[in-house]
């Protein structure tokens, strides 16, 4: 199991899935594909771990915690933001050339840190202990992706025209 430094997501269209390529370009990488299913799960379920495990949220009135988490989260992309750096093509080319597909992902609490494990279908993966505000710019990162492929638009499209049409009508063609 390799050592989480650093994690770079990138959406492969041909894959429909999103690449973690962990610590690309250097000879502890490993990448796994995410699915669309995990990753949605994943985003859904770290918001409300993050939100129960805040200190500032948990001090805040019910009313207000929303926007203190607002709040956190830019002061999370405000303290990462120096340490964004460009993954070179050629890393991620590798990495999505040796990429398996991920079974198993899990972010545990520990303090004021969190745990994440990346398991292989093949017996890889990589594991590390990220800050509060990195899991919050890693988590970032990865919405960013889902916005990219369109994951979330693609399920809220409305039904083709023909879907909608009445009983007995054909549709159009040239």
């Amino acid at each position: 199991m390799q050592v989480l430094t650093t994690v770079t997501f990138v959406y492969g269209v041909r894959e429909d899935r999103i690449l973690a390529a962990v610590n690309a370009g250097r000879p502890d990488a490993w990448s796994c594909w995410l699915t669309r299913r995990i990753v949605l799960a994943l985003l859904d379920r770290v918001a409300q771990l993050l939100a129960n495990t805040s200190p500032i949220a948990q001090r805040a009135p019910a009313e207000t915690r929303r926007e203190v988490a607002a709040f956190e989260h830019d002061a999370a992309m405000a303290k990462t933001a120096e340490r964004m750096i460009q993954t070179p093509a050629v890393a991620l080319q590798a990495s999505a050339s040796a990429a398996e597909l991920v079974d198993k992902l899990t972010i545990a609490n520990q303090g004021d840190n969190f745990r994440v494990e990346l398991h292989g279908a093949n017996g890889g993966g990589a594991v590390g202990v990220l800050a509060r505000a990195g899991l919050q710019r890693v988590l970032q990162m990865l919405q960013d992706e889902v916005t990219k492929s369109e994951w979330l638009a693609v399920a809220a499209k409305p039904p083709l025209a023909q879907d909608n049409a009445e009983p007995g009508s054909k549709p159009i063609r040239h």
